[in-house]
């Protein structure tokens, strides 16, 4: 028996969500007193996988098949059941991103498990098996009890902290044996973002709403992003009035991020775009209006003008810079 943790990779290389899933299977498996096993699907150098007992995974299952780089979700569903079956694990963990959101109702359904998404902290009892989730928009929290005998949870970044816990790692390889039939998704062309930080991997995020009054007061907002080597975001209504790429959008209609650090300039704070960005670790806030809703979400906040108050960001920036 044991925990099963999928872990996603990107070019082959782990980021801080994975080590923060390993880091918290590894809490949970304590508790249960089981070993933690990885599950690596894609093309990972050893030394790569092997960071992952750092963090408290005892054994990795690798799975290098060329067939699962197109992110078929039915085929990826199918292999992460096989290896939970294979290790009989009683606990399987995925992220709370688009790939977990898209495959961890199939495993639960594989499995026959129980399944609560969005857990934000460690079981709040073993026995019976509660778990602390965020609901009604991440607004608020709620208890859930599973029944079942196997749990599939997904974590929501930045609930839980990265903690080093050395543990001695078994590599072993794995084939899922899923048949060509299972893959539904075919890849006709790749078209990849470069240049820029992607938002769903960014520790920093700089984002502009309406308050920055127009697409040519947006170099103010890049310059502030680049010195601080954070995304570039912003709302709903910046990229609808066509200020902004859509791609930039988050919001619950747009990026869902959890950045360590998300900066709103000129951002009121619509329920709908805190939906979006609530699971940052720290929200700061700058806008003018003092009764802007924004305030109730920030962790910090700054009631003064976009354009006096992000040059003296941007210097400050840059005396941080020059001083390292």
């Amino acid at each position: 028996m044991s925990v099963l943790v999928y872990t996603e990779n990107w070019d082959g290389k782990f980021k801080k969500l994975s080590y923060e899933l390993i880091s918290f299977a590894y809490a949970i498996a304590k508790e249960l007193n089981l070993p933690v096993t990885a599950l690596s699907i894609g093309k990972v150098e050893d030394d790569e996988l092997k960071s992952l007992a750092k963090y408290g995974a005892s054994k990795i299952l690798k799975l290098e098949d060329d067939r699962f780089e197109s992110l078929d979700n039915k085929a990826l569903s199918d292999a992460v059941a096989k290896a939970a079956q294979k290790e009989d694990a009683k606990v399987v963990i995925i992220a709370s991103n688009n790939e977990g959101k898209a495959i961890a109702p199939r495993v639960s359904v594989e499995l026959d498990a129980g399944m609560v998404t969005n857990v934000v902290g460690l079981p709040v009892s073993i026995d019976p098996f509660v778990v602390k989730k965020k609901v009604f928009t991440q607004k608020a929290f709620a208890n859930i009890q599973i029944n079942a005998d196997v749990k599939v949870l997904t974590y929501a970044h930045n609930s839980f902290e990265v903690i080093e816990s050395p543990v001695d790692i078994t590599l072993e390889s794995f084939d899922a044996e899923i048949p060509d039939s299972e893959f539904h998704t075919k890849v006709l062309d790749t078209h990849k973002v470069t240049g820029k930080i992607l938002l769903t991997d960014a520790d920093i995020v700089v984002s502009g709403g309406r308050g920055m009054k127009g697409p040519e007061n947006w170099g103010i907002l890049e310059e502030l992003a680049d010195l601080l080597g954070a995304g570039l975001a912003c709302s709903r209504p910046v990229a609808d009035e066509g200020w902004r790429p859509h791609e930039e959008h988050v919001g619950q209609t747009g990026k869902i991020i959890a950045p360590n650090v998300y900066m709103a300039f000129g951002i009121s704070g619509a329920i709908q775009h805190l939906g979006g960005v609530s699971s940052s670790k720290y929200i700061v806030a700058i806008n003018k209006d003092p009764e802007a809703p924004i305030f109730q979400a920030a962790d910090y906040g700054i009631v003064g003008d976009n354009f006096k108050v992000i040059p003296q960001l941007i210097e400050a920036a840059k005396e941080m810079k020059a001083s390292e």
